[in-house]
């Protein structure tokens, strides 16, 4: 089980993503903006954060930026979720900092795979 921050500001999203994620055993903490994420990264490092791109206040790319900044986040696997599916979005995506890119609307079963994709590749096992 691993520990998932998620931050999306649109609450039928925001519960979607956490609904799936649960539902594959993980423990979620659910927030609504970009600030409020790297807060709970801080507060206890999660295992993986799944972050919206455009949120009021701090973006999710915003957020990568500071997870990426902190020594002790600095490797957290990070997915951007995200309407914006242009290419050089998801290129900014990428060079902030994200280690995925999925675009809205989006698959729960396309996300859960993602997710575990990038859990096992950060757990001490796969090594």
């Amino acid at each position: 089980m691993a520990r998932i921050v998620v931050a999306d500001d649109d609450i039928d999203i925001r519960e979607l993503v956490e609904f799936k994620l649960s539902a594959m055993g993980h423990d979620i903490v659910a927030v609504a903006d970009g600030a409020a994420a790297v807060e709970a990264c801080r507060a206890q490092r999660p295992d993986l954060a799944v972050l919206d791109v455009m949120m009021p206040g701090m973006s999710g790319l915003e957020a990568v930026r500071l997870i990426r900044a902190d020594p002790t986040l600095a490797d957290l696997p990070v997915v951007l979720l995200t309407a914006r599916a242009q290419e050089s979005d998801v290129a900014t995506g990428f060079e902030s900092g994200a280690d995925d890119y999925i675009t809205k609307p989006f698959s729960p079963r396309e996300l859960a795979k993602r997710v575990d994709t990038l859990l096992a590749r950060e757990s001490p096992d796969s090594h």
